[in-house]
């Protein structure tokens, strides 16, 4: 059971915890369809992306969706999960070579997209589960 009670904004059981505040959940829900609807990043990538995160970020709610499909990866979703990997161990303290991995794989644009999902969506996993959402 979560901390507090839902409330009665939102369609998810993540954006009504959020909807206490209707303008954030509103505007925490519309980068999150940005990021699952556009970019330059395939929405594959960024799936199995979420889905390393969640398996450290403590969102049980997130962790059900579901763990890595390695079978599915190519060079560049390869490259942005072990990405997420090194940040989940390391944080913001990322070396200059581990750039360079990324460079030789992603654009400029595709590694910032890549990073702003990252950050975003660890924002959300921890969110989760800060107030214990089940799945």
């Amino acid at each position: 059971m979560a901390r507090i009670k839902e409330s009665s904004f939102g369609d998810t059981p993540f954006q009504r915890l959020l909807g206490h505040n209707p303008e954030v959940m509103q505007g925490w829900t519309n980068l999150g369809n940005v990021f699952e609807k556009g970019g330059l990043l395939t929405y594959e990538l960024k799936e199995q992306v979420r889905r390393t995160l969640a398996q450290s970020n403590g969102c049980e709610y997130c962790k059900a969706k579901g763990t890595p499909e390695p079978e599915k990866f190519d060079e560049k979703t390869s490259v942005a999960v072990g990405f997420a990997e090194v940040f989940l161990k390391q944080g913001h303290d990322i070396s200059d070579s581990l750039f360079h991995v990324l460079q030789g794989s992603l654009s400029e644009a595709e590694i910032s997209e890549l990073i702003a999902f990252i950050t975003f969506t660890t924002a959300s996993q921890y969110f989760g589960a800060l107030m214990r959402l089940e799945a």
